[in-house]
């Protein structure tokens, strides 16, 4: 039986390129190579598609038949007769449906959400729309442009939340104790992005839950995020070696767990998304379950939250890389019998 032709993006413009590679490299390792013949793309920080492997480089020198275009030193470029692509991008120029859009082009089958899907989430403003036009509840937030930045206000009191809304990792986050806090806090965020939110800070317990599927997803056993090395879950927690604790299944009773899975599953599916998603929720004092985002392309390394959660849910690491390149490959089937 002939191999999978897999080709794993990673890298990336944004500021989240060495999480991506982290990640990326993390898929590269447990594809199995026996089922997927498998190369890798890394676009540098300045946007460069660069094939990883200098074999690939030497066979595309060759003149090989080819079929998906990339743009190799600024001029399109044949990588190959890709069954799959395998999108490991994190954040702006890859989370976001740019990267999506250009693979719909190109017609190969990929992992993950969609155009629609992928720039809706992306945006933490217009998602959160969707989610109240739905009835899924959400954390709640006001939105400032950056040429209103002089009319920014703060309905919630102190503390407050302030962030980029089409960023992700928590970068250029702050939670602002003071006026003087928040005014630094909107630089900050608006060095990152033209529209930022300013969000009610919720007390109470983080959680995650990951979703799995096309048109019938599921969600795993959730996990209650517990930071080790910061007042609350930054980019030092999330990233750095025991930054965080992940309590599976999380301290709370079991009907708010079926109430984060029940959310989970129906903001995948109010987003329009597909393939996968991790869903990440504040479980309030008083019990109140609130979406606060969703992310498309998750950390992808075989610890990182979404795989660890499905793993506790009984699907490993290798199973799970197995169903979303089957996920790929369903979708593109069924939309290639869509008349346009």
């Amino acid at each position: 039986m002939a191999r999978l032709r897999v080709a794993v993006l990673m890298g990336g413009r944004s500021s989240e390129h060495e999480i991506s590679v982290a990640s990326a490299r993390s898929v590269l390792e447990s594809l199995d190579p026996d089922r997927y013949e498998v190369r890798s793309i890394e676009i540098a920080r300045d946007g460069r598609w660069e094939l990883t492997s200098q074999a690939e480089q030497a066979r595309l020198a060759k003149g090989d038949a080819e079929k998906l275009p990339v743009p190799l030193n600024g001029q399109p470029a044949p990588l190959g007769d890709v069954d799959v692509v395998f999108p490991v991008l994190h954040g702006p120029f890859g989370e976001d449906g740019t990267v999506q859009g250009f693979l719909e082009l190109a017609g190969v089958a990929y992992v993950g959400a969609g155009v629609t899907a992928s720039a809706l989430c992306m945006d933490k403003d217009l998602f959160k729309a969707v989610m109240r036009d739905k009835g899924i509840p959400v954390v709640a937030s006001v939105t400032v442009l950056e040429r209103h930045r002089d009319q920014a206000e703060n309905p919630f009191g102190y503390p407050v939340v302030v962030k980029p809304a089409r960023l992700g990792s928590s970068v250029g986050i702050s939670i602002a104790k003071t006026p003087e806090e928040f005014s630094r806090a909107l630089d900050l965020a608006f060095e990152h992005d033209e529209k930022v939110l300013v969000e009610e800070h919720c007390a109470g317990v983080e959680v995650e839950c990951s979703v799995l599927g096309n048109e019938e997803p599921v969600a795993s056993i959730p996990g209650e995020i517990v930071p080790l090395v910061s007042e609350w879950y930054d980019y030092r927690a999330k990233y750095e070696e025991g930054g965080m604790d992940l309590v599976v299944p999380p301290r709370l009773d079991e009907a708010t767990i079926a109430r984060v899975q029940e959310l989970a599953v129906a903001a995948f599916v109010a987003s329009d998304c597909e393939g996968m998603a991790r869903v990440d929720f504040f479980v309030s004092e008083d019990g109140k379950v609130l979406v606060n985002e969703l992310n498309t392309i998750p950390g992808f390394t075989s610890t990182s939250v979404y795989a660890k959660l499905f793993e506790a849910s009984g699907i490993s690491y290798r199973e799970l890389l197995d169903r979303l390149v089957e996920l790929a490959l369903e979708r593109r089937e069924r939309r290639e019998r869509l008349k346009y």
